[in-house]
């Protein structure tokens, strides 16, 4: 209900053009300097400037209409931070009980508050077959510097590994020294392969009595130009152990507080890596049930209208309602009609993929299977319309996804990803095919059993 006071602003709106209605605040705030400008400069009785008045207009508008990032910028630890605890409030918004989860992802940040005040540097040397452990005090002699080092001495690497995913340990470190015997073994290399994105790594190769250049040249063409970079070639001999590692204490005396900034960053980052996708698996739980729901209304909407030019707008006034409820599960600050515009691009696109024939010419396919017992008349087109509302839900969760923190929509970006977004949305619910057709035997009998009229009747 729209009060008396308010209907002719309403109405007022209603009549602007939908392209410049988002534009109204600014324009609104660009007339109202406007004026207070010319009866200040009135009142004043200085020059009138129409050129000053413009620029006030145009800042105005400006002003309102710039982009606001959602949340502290990603750069330093500050920033990321935040974003964690953002993270924490959008959990215990989706999360009923929410208790236990609560608690350990609370112990989790207070676990990498406190790596992050960690001073010094934290090493680890690595390998499959490491060097023996009496090494250890001649090691940490030949690495000492300006910084206080912890050195943590691993077990053996195993040779084989399910998931070739390193200890949560070595992902601490500020650095590793991965201990090498030539010839590289199949497991060594996996291992490197298998390093964590940004961790740096040292390769200590023991030579033995193999000549240096063309070793050097050898492992360059098996690690690659990078991992190349960090050779430290050592003979096997206790004596000679710190003159190998000479350029590494170097580097580690320079470069440790980049060390230790990269560390934190890298940390921060995986944690909120972790988080976001433990909420997105949460988000789509909440989002199935309402994807089925919609797509009910819609099959719902389309057997009651009277004509077929109604189903697309049944069709729209049911996906506003869904759309309002995923933007409050993803968090977005999109309006309603910017949601509407990005979801218009993905409908367009999965008509023009063929979503509603493929999905048409498979239900004809179930009727010549099982009869016209649970499927006749209006009903094609209803779960037709079902199944496109279906297709476009999911595509649009797809985008909302990876819209995440994006303050407004780039409706041209999101026409250019659109086919992929939908085809792969397609793709995904052709393999749900069978749970979508005993979803819609169960509404057609709850349809049935309301007393409603049968579809095609």
């Amino acid at each position: 209900m729209i009060l008396p006071e308010l209907a002719g602003l309403t109405a007022a709106r209603q009549a602007v053009p939908a392209p410049l209605r988002p534009w109204l605040p600014a324009i609104g705030l660009g007339l109202g300097g406007w004026v207070a400008t010319d009866v200040l400069l009135r009142l004043s009785h200085l020059p009138l400037s129409p050129g000053f008045t413009l620029a006030g207009l145009a800042l105005g508008a400006w002003w309102l209409r710039r982009p606001r990032p959602i949340g502290p910028p990603a750069t330093d630890v500050p920033g990321w931070l935040e974003r964690l605890e953002q993270l924490q409030l959008q959990f215990a918004q989706l999360e009923e009980e929410g208790a236990e989860a609560h608690q350990l992802r609370a112990t989790q940040l207070a676990a990498l508050r406190e790596e992050l005040a960690r001073p010094g540097l934290m090493l680890a040397l690595v390998g499959t077959q490491p060097p023996g452990a009496e090494l250890q005090p001649a090691l940490v002699e030949a690495l000492r510097g300006p910084e206080t080092l912890l050195l943590h001495w691993a077990h053996p690497l195993p040779a084989w590994s399910a998931a070739w995913s390193w200890p949560p340990l070595f992902e601490a470190c500020d650095g590793l020294i991965h201990h090498l015997r030539t010839p590289l073994s199949a497991a060594d290399l996996r291992w490197l392969e298998a390093l964590p994105s940004g961790q740096p790594a040292w390769l200590l190769v023991d030579r033995s009595n193999q000549t240096q250049e063309p070793l050097a040249a050898e492992l360059e063409s098996q690690l690659g130009p990078e991992l190349a970079q960090r050779l430290l070639f050592w003979d096997g001999q206790p004596q000679s152990l710190a003159a190998s590692l000479a350029p590494l204490a170097r580097q580690l005396a320079s470069t440790a507080p980049a060390l230790r900034r990269d560390r934190q960053l890298r940390r921060l980052q995986q944690l909120h890596g972790r988080w976001q996708s433990d909420l997105e698996r949460l988000r789509r739980q909440h989002f199935l049930p309402l994807q089925r729901r919609t797509q009910w209304l819609v099959a719902a909407g389309v057997v009651a209208a009277p004509l077929p030019s109604l189903d697309l707008l049944v069709l729209a006034v049911a996906n506003g309602l869904m759309l309002r409820d995923m933007a409050r599960i993803w968090n977005c600050p999109w309006t309603l009609e910017q949601l509407q515009a990005a979801a218009t691009e993905l409908a367009k696109a999965s008509l023009a993929l063929g979503v509603v024939e493929w999905s048409s010419q498979a239900l004809a396919g179930v009727v010549k299977w099982h009869g016209a017992t649970w499927l006749v008349g209006g009903a094609m087109q209803a779960l037709s319309a079902a199944y496109l509302t279906r297709v476009v839900a999911r595509a649009m969760a797809d985008m909302l996804a990876l819209s995440v923190g994006v303050p407004e929509p780039d409706l041209a970006a999101i026409q250019r990803q659109a086919p992929l977004l939908v085809s792969r949305a397609a793709e995904a619910e052709k393999l749900d095919w069978a749970a979508f057709l005993e979803q819609a035997r169960q509404w057609l009998r709850s349809q049935s059993a309301a007393g409603l009229p049968a579809p095609g009747v």
